[in-house]
């Protein structure tokens, strides 16, 4: 049976937590009874899903695949750190950065549709896909702490691979918000003048000094905030845009659970 309604598919979506696609099939294999579908989507595991999908999820893991020029990051969220850890979890998390990787954000998300609702079942709580993102570039490199908290995808437009995994382990560590310091924005610089100027009104400073004092004030911010003027974490005596060599960052991404 095909021709079901779409107002049909939206309202068992409504009831279940389940992806448009999957309703629609559940209903022409139920013939259009909605009771039927519903019973075939829990006879699949996937109805259940959505009678977890409201609790909150504060943990999860970041995983991230790649090759030379190409490298995808994601997130599985999850409730608990013991479902973070588990070996399942894991595997999926992993299976979801390939194909990313391999696929691109459509083939990732017509997996998600068909795994992680099964991995909702197995474990009980609350899975969802959660961020995703592909670089590429003549060289990319990638990194992900040991406590899969933190992920960095980094793309330089030359170097070597070794470079890129250097750089985004560094920004891993040191959190850059931008990649070069004018990237900041005003709002954020304003935000810290206003401290700024508060802080110096009472140590009393004439406003001519006042002025000299927040022009330096605010290129040390811009500085710390951006990845290419921070001080590279192996070698402090060097900025991380003299470790790349000539290289250009052409991508930077950093998620954080």
């Amino acid at each position: 049976m095909s021709n079901i309604s779409a107002s049909a598919v939206a309202e068992l979506r409504k009831k279940t937590g389940v992806s448009m696609m999957q309703c629609k099939a559940a209903l022409e294999e139920a013939g259009g009874d909605e009771e039927k579908a519903i019973e075939i989507l829990r006879k699949k595991g996937v109805a259940s899903a959505a009678k977890k999908a409201d609790r909150d999820q504060g943990e999860g893991c970041i995983f991230a695949a790649e090759t030379d020029s190409k490298a995808a990051l994601v997130t599985l969220n999850c409730e608990t750190d013991f479902v973070a850890r588990d070996d399942h979890f894991q595997s999926t998390g992993q299976e979801l950065a390939q194909t990313l990787l391999e696929e691109g954000e459509d083939g990732l998300k017509s997996k998600a549709e068909t795994v992680v609702p099964g991995l909702v079942q197995k474990l009980g709580e609350n899975i969802t896909l959660g961020n995703s993102q592909i670089v590429e570039s003549a060289v990319t490199g990638s990194y992900v702490h040991s406590n899969s908290k933190i992920g960095v995808l980094v793309a330089l437009s030359g170097g070597s691979v070794n470079t890129a995994k250097d750089v985004a382990m560094h920004a891993a560590a040191m959190n850059p918000q931008v990649v070069s310091p004018n990237e900041v924005s005003a709002e954020d610089v304003d935000k810290e003048k206003a401290i700024w100027t508060e802080q110096l009104a009472k140590e009393g400073k004439p406003q001519e000094i006042m002025d000299k004092i927040m022009m330096g004030k605010e290129k040390k911010f811009r500085e710390e905030n951006a990845l290419l003027s921070q001080s590279f974490v192996k070698d402090p005596e060097k900025t991380v845009e003299q470790i790349l060599d000539g290289a250009s960052v052409e991508g930077y991404v950093r998620y954080e659970v």
